[in-house]
């Protein structure tokens, strides 16, 4: 993100001026809705309104209208607000076309509204680009396209409504499919929540709110939830790219186990202990990891930066007559910096030792029980410390096929 955008996007977060936008399920639905309107009329539209759930209305502009005998098609351009998201800008297509139903009643992967007051039924399919759910525990059941139940809903509805006002009374088949989908994929966590081969198409609302603390947070539990449904009774989980930079080159370990929690600790131990999980391994930069040290549920340092504080309470025992350290660590710039005035003088095994201790004792309370086993490091000194079970924890995880899945004895 361009540091000017991103100034921009700090200075409107302050202001909570915030553009929220749509999402993608809204965006299909007032493409498929336009679609059949312009099937039925043979009348080229410019745009097309839509009711959300909740009352309000969408009513977007329309690109790459194409009508033809027996199908009509058009997109969407997704406009995410000011939230970023992967998608924004992305086209979103929905074609609608006549059909009596026989090859979409013999194919798999189709949605199916059944027809009332003696109408036929309404397929929903994907097309390139959407992706196919491939693990349970999500919205949609394995072997189905990536489109949830919300804007499966919101899709149907909208063709219904053109096919009421048309007095039409046969079958309609729907296909959705966003040419981008597939590369936009990789930069979201499709493929970690067992989504392949694209995008979802996503929504609750039809609105994309900015992202919020409540948006990451429900990402985290929903990756833990799958894991979970998995069978799995180990996790990983890691703050971000050090942490996940670090098992992968480091420990020699997947992130297939794993989750990315970011800074919401508390959170993510809170819902692996409810989702079952016997056995965590935390894997994390001492620059966040100090401040679990202190009991800091979030890490984030907009709810404060106590790191040297935290570091001078650990070290304090190990530093008599140490002269000058408690100045030194307080005025640290960084934790590398403040690691190496510990190594200098002697005492930086004793001190991650306690830390370590500290840093367990708080995410076995937040876990509610689980065995945490922990391990940080740093860029310029490695492993700083370990909890004294976390190498058996690490060597479960390194068996191949294991998977986080315990096996029975």
């Amino acid at each position: 993100m361009p540091e000017s955008h991103r100034q921009e996007r700090c200075r409107k977060m302050e202001k909570q001026e915030l553009r929220c936008g749509y999402t993608t399920g809204t965006c299909a639905a007032v493409a498929a809705k336009a679609a059949a309107v312009m099937l039925f009329t043979g009348r080229e539209l410019q745009h097309m309104n839509l009711m959300m759930p909740k009352g309000r209305s969408a009513d977007l502009p329309l690109f790459h209208v194409d009508i033809k005998r027996s199908e009509a098609s058009c997109a969407v351009k997704k406009d995410a607000g000011d939230d970023p998201d992967v998608t924004h800008q992305a086209m979103v297509f929905a074609s609608v076309q006549y059909t009596d139903g026989k090859k979409e009643r013999q194919a798999q992967g189709i949605y199916q509204l059944k027809g009332q007051e003696g109408k036929g039924p309404l397929y929903l399919k994907a097309g390139e680009g959407i992706g196919w759910v491939t693990k349970p525990g999500l919205s949609c059941p394995p072997g189905m396209p990536a489109i949830n139940p919300v804007p499966r809903d919101m899709i149907f509805g909208g063709v219904e409504e053109a096919r009421r006002e048309a007095g039409f009374q046969g079958s309609l088949t729907i296909t959705i499919w966003m040419p981008e989908g597939k590369s936009l994929a990789e930069k979201t966590f499709n493929s970690r929540l067992g989504i392949q081969g694209g995008l979802s198409i996503l929504g609750t609302t039809g609105i994309v709110k900015p992202m919020s603390e409540d948006a990451l947070i429900a990402t985290i539990q929903l990756e833990l939830h799958i894991k979970a449904v998995a069978g799995m009774k180990q996790v990983i989980l890691v703050p971000g790219n050090y942490g996940e930079a670090f098992i992968r080159e480091t420990l020699g370990l997947s992130l297939k186990d794993g989750v990315t929690c970011s800074n919401f600790i508390r959170e993510a131990l809170k819902t692996a202990g409810k989702e079952g999980f016997r056995r965590i391994l935390f894997a994390g930069h001492i620059g966040k990891l100090i401040k679990v040290a202190g009991g800091v549920p979030n890490t984030h340092s907009q709810y404060g930066d106590r790191r040297m504080e935290i570091l001078w309470d650990c070290t304090a025992p190990f530093s008599v007559e140490k002269e000058g350290i408690k100045h030194k660590i307080l005025t640290a710039n960084t934790m590398e910096e403040a690691a190496g005035i510990l190594k200098d003088h002697g005492i930086l095994e004793p001190v991650m030792g306690e830390v370590m201790n500290r840093i367990q004792k708080h995410m076995t309370l937040w876990s509610e029980g689980a065995e945490v086993e922990v391990v940080t490091f740093s860029a310029m000194y490695g492993i700083l410390g370990m909890s004294r079970g976390a190498m058996e924890l690490i060597r479960l995880f390194s068996r191949p096929g294991a998977e986080g899945i315990e096996q029975e004895v």
